[in-house]
């Protein structure tokens, strides 16, 4: 059955809820919705004011029946999952890939990390499911779409060997920045893995017993501390990871990137695609003049994220000399 026929077209998984003695997903319908919102709950919450959202009556499917119709439903090819440090580049790599008819970019559905993060399901099926979830948000609903790129959240690096063997062949890039630039961007609006006690310390292997002595401000650089040992346990075992640098330049790293994923543009696409790349990420209509910091100096010790960062920069040099001989 062609998608065009199919009662579920342009309907999405994007709740998980658990009740007293039963699991259960929730859908949402998207209309003629793409996914250009930088970020995938902003794409929800447009769609919630549709007809088919607004009714009284939620639409619902057992874990199983997603299995199953995620079978029959005309994916689009997934080409990549993405990860990253926060404000390194990833919002904008995603706002400038969705430009392209011929992608879909799902950039942290909440649904994929209430699957990653729970404790409802067994190893298998919890494997059966992620990759079920996200062939329904990779659905070709529109002719010209045909590649399907995910960016998860920046916590998820730490569930990179369990997506690894869900998806053993599958291209995994890493985006990382200099953690001074990173922790500056935080300095002016936090997200919430920066914030102690947001999320589970245990989430990025930080044990009870070190959060005690962590001082508030001192936290967020002990998180990208743990991100940057992720990253750097993951790539020197891995052959099929790329890992790029914000300091490389956004377009190089979108060059590489559309190289990597092996998907064929038309020459203006490509040149849109550059083009998204001088405007804010989280705002098209404002042209984009680079991080501004007002304070030079964050008051942390930056010296284990820092000596890790440069570890990052080497690796990625040593694994090219590797792959070249």
């Amino acid at each position: 059955m062609e998608n065009a026929d199919h009662p579920l077209l342009n309907w999405i998984p994007y709740k998980l809820v658990e009740t007293d003695n039963d699991v259960y997903f929730e859908w949402i319908y998207l209309g003629d919705k793409r996914y250009v919102d930088p970020f995938f709950d902003e794409t929800l919450m447009r769609c919630k004011v549709h007809y088919n959202n607004s009714t009284r009556y939620k639409v619902v499917s057992s874990v199983d029946n997603l299995i199953e119709w995620s079978k029959v439903l005309v994916s689009t090819e997934l080409k990549s999952l993405l990860f990253h440090v926060s404000r390194c580049g990833s919002t904008m790599i995603c706002q400038s890939l969705a430009v392209s008819p011929q992608n879909i970019v799902v950039s942290e559905a909440p649904i994929l990390d209430q699957i990653i993060r729970s404790d409802l399901f067994d190893l298998d099926k919890k494997r059966e499911v992620v990759k079920s979830v996200i062939r329904l948000l990779g659905q070709k609903r529109f002719i010209e779409e045909k590649n399907l790129i995910v960016k998860l959240d920046s916590w998820h690096i730490f569930q990179i060997n369990e997506l690894r063997s869900i998806f053993p062949k599958l291209p995994f890039v890493l985006l990382y920045r200099n953690p001074s630039e990173v922790l500056k961007s935080h300095a002016k609006f936090k997200g919430m893995h920066m914030v102690p006690n947001l999320l589970p310390a245990s989430i990025f292997g930080i044990s009870y017993e070190e959060i005690q002595t962590i001082s508030f401000q001192q936290y967020g650089a002990v998180v990208l501390e743990k991100y940057f040992q992720a990253y750097l346990d993951f790539y020197i075992t891995d052959k099929n990871v790329s890992m790029y640098n914000y300091k490389d330049g956004m377009k190089s790293v979108l060059e590489r990137f559309l190289s990597l994923i092996d998907a064929d543009y038309f020459v203006d696409e490509v040149d849109q695609m550059c083009e998204r790349l001088m405007r804010h990420s989280k705002d098209e209509n404002v042209i984009f003049k680079g991080d501004t910091f007002v304070n030079d100096t964050l008051g942390l010790d930056l010296a284990k994220a820092n000596t890790l960062y440069e570890k990052l920069d080497n690796s990625i040099t040593e694994h090219t000399v590797v792959t070249i001989s």
